[in-house]
């Protein structure tokens, strides 16, 4: 298996979740973290995505077919997500910011309405609920969104969220950033 940040958000993603889990895939992309969540959550768990492309929608929703998976999946922002589940109800959030791969170069996630998702995500999650984020940066997404992702989970209270980020230091050029967030029982 190759080391790199999908495979270390999907390790983080099979430890953590389980038969009967609540989940959103906050920026659905292609669909694949809303199909390993569907599976994870299992037949008794519930799983929602949400991207703001009508083409990630498209091609999260025929995924999941293909897959014979469900999930509920609404083309709307990130920063919204509060609008579909109830504070303190959902066991994880999966976050990929930056472009949707092979897409508009152009479209890529923004620091504000990022950060104001994050928060959105945190107050979602239950006690020992946990929140993944794979942060794309560089190049056409340029630094803001990453500065601004990172300078905000700094301020995060150490006694109700644990924030794990991790660095590849020996990779070229701008590789994407794994990030864990557990929170507190």
């Amino acid at each position: 298996m190759q080391l790199n940040t999908l495979s270390m958000v999907h390790e983080f993603l099979k430890r953590h979740v389980g038969e009967g889990a609540q989940c959103i895939d906050a920026t659905a992309g292609k669909g694949r973290d809303t199909a390993l969540l569907c599976r994870l959550a299992g037949k008794t768990g519930h799983v929602m995505a949400l991207d703001i492309q009508q083409d990630a929608v498209d091609q999260t929703r025929a995924l999941l077919a293909q897959e014979g998976l469900q999930a509920q999946v609404y083309l709307d922002s990130h920063a919204n997500m509060e609008r579909y589940a109830e504070e303190g109800t959902v066991d994880c959030v999966v976050f990929n910011f930056g472009r949707l791969p092979g897409g508009d170069p152009h479209i890529v996630t923004k620091a504000a309405s990022s950060v104001q998702a994050i928060d959105a995500g945190l107050r979602l999650l239950k006690p020992g609920g946990v929140m993944s984020i794979a942060l794309y940066y560089g190049g056409e997404n340029g630094y803001e969104e990453r500065d601004a992702v990172l300078n905000h989970l700094k301020t995060l209270d150490d006694r109700t969220f644990s924030v794990l980020r991790c660095d590849w230091i020996n990779r070229r050029n701008d590789p994407p950033m794994p990030i864990f967030i557990w929170k507190e029982q």
